[in-house]
C-alpha cells in the first residue's frame, strides 16, 4: 500500500502525517507554516507505542476488594486486569451511582485540565464536564497552573473585562513592530513556548514576527537567569538575575523614576489609585504593613539581591522612560512563592512610565509564554462543544488538588474567602496528567491513595493512569474526526481521521453516552446525536453566530471538503487599556475606584501577609540566602522537546535526553564544584525528594542556577530515588503562591547536584503495568 498524507492539528500546530498500512510512519510540516514546530516529530513513535492503553483495565486490588482508600494506589508493582467493555461500563456506572447517592455529586471531582486534544468536539475537558453535569454535577477546579496568579490578582486591580483582555487580547506583534521602541521582558521570550496554543495554530507566526520586530528596530531586553531565553535573532540584551529577584529589580527601576523625576505623575494621578502609597514604600518611608519606616528600594539595594550593578539598573530605567516601552512579565515568573508580586510590580512600573494604553506600550503578561499571545484575537468566538451547567457549587484552586484529597473539610484562604475542602470520594480524570503539572509527587501519590475510586480516561499508560482504579482506553486525535481552532487563529481546520483506533480504544463521547445510558440519562447527554452529528452541529452553531455579526463562512460540507476556512473578524489588537486611557471617566475600569489599583483597599482588607495591598518585596526560598545544604536554584521551565509530558517517548523528545533521562543544564563552574561533567547521570535532591538526570554543561545559565525542564514521565520504580527519569516535580514544594491566588509554585526549588554512584537503574516510565499484555 502506498503512503498517503493526512492533515491534522495538535496543540503544537497543524501538520501532516504520513500513513502507510494504517500506521503513522512519518510527519510533514503544513506547507503554509513559515516556522513549523519540531515537536511534530514525536507523533509516529507515540501513536503506536507499547505504552498505549489497548483495552479497559481495572486495578486488581480495587476489583477484588471494592472501592476504598488504598495507600498502594500507584505502586510500581501494582497490577491490572483487562476486562470487557460491558463489564467496565457496568462497574463504573454502579460506582458513580453509589457515590452520588451516598455522598452527593460534590463528592465527585471532575479533574480534566483540558490539554488532551486540540479538537473542539472530542475535547476531553468538555466531554467529561458535559457528562458529569448531565448526571448531577461535580466539584471542579478553577484557574490554571500556567497563570493562576494573573487570573485572581488582575480582576482585583484592573477589573475582570480588562484582566481577560490582558490574557487573550494583547497588542499584536505587528503593533509592536510598528510602535514599540523598547520591549523589556521579565522571564524571557522563550521561542519553544510559542509553539504551543490550546487548540493549535494554523501557522507558527510568533518567531518570525519577533524577528521582524527586531529588524524594524525594536530593542529587546531580557531579564532572566538564562541567556538563551529569547531567540538569538532578536539580539536581546541579557540582564542576568537569579530566579525570584524580578520584583526587587522592578522596585529599583521605580525608585529611579521617582527620585529622578522621570515618573509620569499626571498619568498616576488620573489613571491610578495608590501611587502615593507605592512611592512611599519604594522610597523607604513605610514598610509593607504601612505602620513603620521601611527599606529604601534603591538600585544599590536591588544589586545586593539580584547581582545587577546599580548603574546598569539606573541606565535601564532611564532608557525605559525615554522610549516607548512595553513591560512584559512572562507566565513563568509568577509560578513561585509570592508570584503575585512581580505581576503587580510590573504593572506598577508600566504605570510609572505613563505609557499604559498607548499602542505597543504599557504592560503585558504572556509574550513568549504561548503561541497565540500577541497573535490577534477572534471576537466572534470559536466552535465549542457545549458542557451544560454544573448544578454543584463546589470548587478548588487547581493547584490545591493534593490538599483537597488529603484534608477533607480543611480550611484554606482563597481570594478573600475562607473556604473548606470538599470530601471527595471519586476522582474522574480525562485529558490531563497531574503527575506532570503538580508539585511534590510523593505527596500527590499519597493524596491519590485517599479517594475510594480513581477513574482515568487515557491514550497511554501515564503516571496518572497508573494511579487509577479504572482505566478507560481513549482514541487519539489521529483516530477520530474533529475540527479545531485557537483564540486569535488564522483559520478553522478539519481534522479527519488518519488511522484506525488502537486496540479497543473508543471515542470518549461514545463511552460517556453508554455510561449515561446505564444511568438513565443517555438522551440528556447525547441530545439524540452521534459525535459526527455533534461536529456538524457545533460548526453550524458557530456559523450562525458569525452570520449574526455580519460575516459569512461556508456550510459544513464545503468546509470539510476544503479542509479549512479563514477565521472571520480576526482583529490585530493594538493596546491594553487603550479605551480607558482615552476616556477614564466614560470608560472606567470595573474596580472599586474605576482606576488601576496600585494599592487595593480590598486586597489589603484580606489581611494576607503573603500578599499585602500593594506590590512589595517578599524574598522567596530561591533568593532568601539560606541554602540548607541545597546551594543551587533549579529552574523547572517548560520543555522544548514536547508539550508538557505529551509524547515524551517520541523521537524529538528522546533526542534531547542524556542517558535516557531528562537533561539537567548546569554552568561550567557549578559543574566543577559539583564534580560532574557532560553526559554524567546525577542525583538532584531537594528537601522533598530526588531524581536522576543527565548532565549538559552550558554557559547559558547564570552561576548558581541549574535548569531541568518539566515533562519527563514520572518513574518511581527505582529504590532510593523519587524519580529515576528526571521529573523536577519530584523536588518541588506543594505550596501556593499566596493566600490570595493559591497559584502554582513549581518554577523554582533549591537543590543539590551530585554524581550518582552505583549501578544506574533503568527507566521504566514507558512500560505498561504488570498484568497488561503488550500486543
Amino acid at each position: 500500500m502506498s503512503a498517503t498524507l493526512r492533515p491534522t492539528s495538535a496543540h503544537w500546530g497543524s501538520y501532516q502525517v504520513v500513513v502507510e498500512d494504517d500506521r503513522v510512519v512519518g510527519v510533514r510540516p503544513d506547507p503554509d507554516d513559515p516556522a513549523p514546530s519540531p515537536v511534530m516529530a514525536n507523533t509516529p513513535a507515540a501513536q503506536h507505542h507499547a505504552s498505549r492503553v489497548a483495552r479497559p483495565a481495572v486495578r486488581r486490588r480495587w476489583l477484588e476488594r471494592g472501592p476504598g482508600p488504598d495507600p498502594r494506589r500507584g505502586a510500581p508493582d501494582d497490577d491490572y486486569v483487562e476486562v470487557e467493555w460491558a463489564t467496565v461500563l457496568d462497574l463504573l456506572a454502579a460506582e458513580l451511582d453509589r457515590v452520588r447517592t451516598e455522598h452527593g455529586n460534590a463528592a465527585i471531582f471532575g479533574g480534566s485540565y483540558g490539554w488532551g486534544s486540540a479538537g473542539r468536539v472530542h475535547h476531553a475537558q468538555s466531554q467529561l464536564h458535559r457528562f458529569l453535569n448531565t448526571i448531577g454535577g461535580y466539584t471542579r477546579s478553577v484557574a490554571t497552573y500556567s497563570h493562576g496568579a494573573v487570573e485572581v490578582l488582575f480582576p482585583r486591580i484592573i477589573g475582570t473585562p480588562a484582566a481577560n483582555r490582558l490574557l487573550h487580547r494583547a497588542p499584536a506583534w505587528t503593533q509592536i513592530r510598528e510602535h514599540t521602541e523598547l520591549l523589556v521582558t521579565f522571564g524571557g521570550l522563550r521561542l519553544s513556548n510559542t509553539w504551543t496554543t490550546s487548540g493549535g495554530r494554523a501557522a507558527q507566526t510568533a518567531g518570525p514576527e519577533m524577528r521582524a520586530a527586531s529588524e524594524a528596530g525594536v530593542e529587546f531586553v531580557s531579564v532572566s537567569p538564562l541567556s538563551d531565553d529569547t531567540p538569538e535573532d532578536v539580539k536581546a540584551e541579557w540582564v542576568s538575575i537569579p530566579p525570584g529577584a524580578d520584583t526587587a529589580v522592578m522596585l529599583a527601576l521605580m525608585h529611579v523614576l521617582f527620585t529622578e523625576g522621570l515618573a509620569d505623575t499626571r498619568f498616576l494621578d488620573r489613571y491610578t489609585v495608590g501611587a502615593d502609597v507605592l512611592r512611599s514604600y519604594v522610597l523607604g518611608e513605610r514598610d509593607e504593613r504601612g505602620d513603620r519606616p521601611g527599606v529604601e528600594r534603591s538600585p544599590e539595594w536591588a544589586e545586593r539581591i539580584s547581582g545587577v550593578p546599580a548603574g546598569e539598573l539606573r541606565t535601564l530605567a532611564r532608557r525605559m522612560a525615554e522610549k516607548r516601552t512595553l513591560v512584559n512579565v512572562g507566565w513563568s515568573v509568577q509560578r513561585a512563592r509570592y508570584g503575585e508580586q512581580p505581576l503587580w510590580a510590573g504593572l506598577a512600573l508600566a504605570c510609572c512610565l505613563g505609557q499604559v494604553g498607548l499602542p505597543g506600550a504599557g504592560f503585558a503578561s504572556g509574550y513568549g509564554s504561548m503561541g497565540n499571545y500577541g497573535g490577534g484575537s477572534t471576537p466572534m468566538g470559536l466552535p465549542r462543544m457545549p458542557q451544560g451547567a454544573n448544578p454543584v457549587d463546589s470548587s478548588i484552586p487547581v493547584a490545591r488538588i493534593a490538599d483537597m484529597l488529603l484534608e477533607p473539610g480543611g480550611r484554606y484562604d482563597f481570594d478573600g474567602e475562607e473556604r473548606r475542602y470538599p470530601d471527595v470520594r471519586l476522582v474522574y480524570w480525562a485529558g490531563g496528567n497531574p503527575f506532570h503539572h503538580h508539585q511534590d509527587l510523593e505527596r500527590l501519590t499519597g493524596a491519590f491513595g485517599r479517594p475510594e475510586t480513581v477513574v482515568v480516561h487515557e491514550t497511554h499508560w501515564t503516571a496518572t493512569a497508573r494511579h487509577a482504579d479504572i482505566v478507560i482506553p481513549s482514541t487519539t486525535v489521529l483516530e477520530r474526526d474533529d475540527l479545531t481552532a485557537s483564540k486569535g487563529d488564522l483559520s478553522v481546520r478539519a481534522m479527519p481521521r488518519a488511522v484506525s483506533p488502537h486496540g479497543q480504544a473508543r471515542d470518549e463521547y461514545d463511552t460517556y453516552a453508554d455510561l449515561a445510558g446505564r444511568l438513565g440519562l443517555r438522551e440528556e447527554f447525547t441530545e439524540g446525536r452521534t459525535s459526527a452529528q455533534w461536529m456538524r452541529s457545533v460548526y453550524e452553531r458557530w456559523r450562525s453566530l458569525v452570520a449574526r455579526h455580519g460575516a459569512e463562512v461556508p456550510g459544513f460540507e464545503e468546509f470539510w471538503e476544503r479542509g479549512r476556512v479563514e477565521m472571520p473578524g480576526r482583529v490585530e489588537d493594538e493596546a491594553l487599556l487603550g479605551e480607558f486611557r482615552a476616556d477614564p471617566e466614560g470608560r472606567p475600569l470595573r474596580t472599586p475606584s474605576g482606576r488601576i489599583e496600585l494599592f487595593s483597599e480590598t486586597i489589603a482588607s484580606f489581611g494576607y501577609e503573603d500578599c499585602p495591598g500593594h506590590p512589595v518585596w517578599l524574598p522567596g526560598p530561591a533568593v532568601d540566602g539560606a541554602d540548607d545544604g541545597f546551594p543551587l536554584v533549579l529552574l523547572a521551565n517548560q520543555p522544548s522537546g514536547r508539550l508538557h509530558s505529551q509524547q515524551d517517548m517520541g523521537a524529538h523528545s528522546m533526542s534531547q535526553k542524556v542517558g535516557g533521562r531528562s537533561p539537567l543544564r548546569i554552568g561550567p563552574g557549578d559543574a566543577r564544584a559539583c564534580g560532574v561533567a557532560d553526559g554524567d547521570v546525577v542525583r538532584v535532591s531537594s528537601g522533598r525528594g530526588s531524581c536522576l538526570a543527565g548532565v549538559v554543561v552550558s554557559d547559558a545559565l547564570r552561576p548558581g542556577v541549574v535548569q531541568l525542564s518539566t515533562g519527563a514521565w514520572y518513574d518511581p520504580s527505582a529504590p532510593g530515588v523519587t524519580c529515576a527519569h528526571g521529573n523536577p516535580n519530584a523536588l518541588t514544594e506543594d505550596v501556593g503562591t499566596s493566600r490570595l491566588s493559591q497559584g502554582c509554585t513549581g518554577q523554582t526549588v533549591r537543590v543539590r547536584v551530585e554524581p550518582f554512584t552505583g549501578p544506574v537503574p533503568p527507566v521504566r516510565a514507558f512500560e505498561p503495568p504488570v498484568g497488561i499484555t503488550v500486543p
